[in-house]
């Protein structure tokens, strides 16, 4: 068993995923847990991931702040509490909204990402 502490660990920005200000803290990577991926992601205002598609389905689960999920048909406003399903191949971006910062944990299925 093994406790995974928000906010804490090594924090580092600059993936070719996302835009403006945003850091990422990996609290289980590949090789860590067979089936589970577990990524803390904070946005700055403005910060955001390009569009991408995940070979494996995604959860967001949106611990503080204020944000947007985008697919090509739609886009939602995301708040504390909320649960976010993508499922694997769906094209999309998230990050915080407009005037807010945003911090999310992602929860990945071990698959690829394309950027585009």
């Amino acid at each position: 068993m093994r406790r995974l502490e928000l906010g804490s660990g090594l924090a580092h920005s600059g993936d070719a995923i996302f835009e403006g200000e945003v850091q990422m803290r990996r609290h289980l990577d590949e090789g860590e847990a067979e089936l589970f991926r577990v990524a803390e992601v904070s946005f700055r205002d403005g910060g955001r991931t390009t569009w991408h598609v995940h070979g494996a389905d995604q959860l967001l689960v949106v611990t503080s702040g204020r944000g947007i999920v985008a697919t090509e048909s739609e886009e939602i406003e995301i708040h504390p509490g909320d649960v976010v399903f993508v499922p694997e191949g769906e094209r999309h971006w998230h990050g915080a909204a407009p005037g807010a910062d945003l911090v999310h944990l992602s929860i990945l299925t071990p698959g690829e990402m394309t950027l585009g």
